[in-house]
């Protein structure tokens, strides 16, 4: 499937998710502003109930760029030849440069009138983990993922001494670790867009105050001025 198109392009061109059972995983989505003009986008996808998308809508500046983080949600089973049926459609069009990306209106995706809605189509790769293997025993799968690892001279030397328990006990906090980083680095990407919208308000609200100012401080001018030409002169 194409990622590019004429107000946005996306890339990668696919969704691809390191599949590994009862764990989620994560995949990173660049969309970019193609056109000289304000671009709102929607994220829709054939399960729903399978992904989370964060943010499913904004509004790009022109020429600027977003990145969004589609969340696989864990699965308890794995999927027939690790094949995936599920897809994802962005939509976009042009908004005014006043649009709240908060608040978009509810028809702004709507087909009527002369409006033109761009779509395109993002298809899902599931790739099996390397630090799972599919179809061994429980026993045998832990002895394959806890060989997987990269180990140096001392965990070397551990893991002679140590159980397959212990083994897998710390693959499970490595894990843990490593989808703390993934939650992390997605509030830290939050956090900028709010950074950026507080700031857009505060310009907003600061353009208006200084408008207010100077135009009391023009009418005290005025009505000074007024008083001094209009008072009559001293014997």
């Amino acid at each position: 499937m194409s990622g590019g198109g004429q107000l946005i392009s996306v890339y990668p061109e696919e969704l691809t998710f390191e599949f590994e059972l009862d764990k989620p995983s994560y995949c990173n989505l660049k969309v970019v502003n193609n056109t000289e003009h304000h671009v709102a986008f929607k994220v829709k996808t054939t399960s729903p109930k399978r992904y989370f998308v964060r943010p499913n809508t904004s509004v790009i500046q022109p020429w600027d760029s977003c990145t969004i983080t589609v969340t696989l949600q864990p699965q308890n089973e794995y999927p027939p030849d690790m094949q995936c049926k599920d897809k994802f459609l962005f939509q976009s069009t042009k908004v005014p440069p006043s649009t709240d990306m908060d608040e978009l209106p509810p028809d702004t995706f709507s087909k009527d009138g002369d409006k033109v809605i761009e779509e395109l189509k993002l298809r899902v790769v599931y790739m099996a983990s390397s630090q799972s293997s599919h179809g061994n025993s429980e026993e045998d799968s832990g002895l394959t993922s806890s060989t997987s690892l990269k180990w140096d001279s001392d965990n070397l030397s551990m893991l002679k001494n140590s159980s397959i328990e212990e083994i897998q006990a710390v693959q499970h906090l490595k894990e843990e670790r490593d989808a703390i980083l993934q939650q992390n680095q997605q509030l830290q990407r939050e956090l900028v867009i709010l950074k950026r919208r507080r700031n857009r308000k505060s310009d907003a609200g600061f353009s208006l105050t200084f408008t207010a100012f100077a135009g009391l401080v023009g009418l005290m001018v005025g009505v000074i001025l007024n008083f001094m030409f209009s008072s009559p002169p001293t014997a």
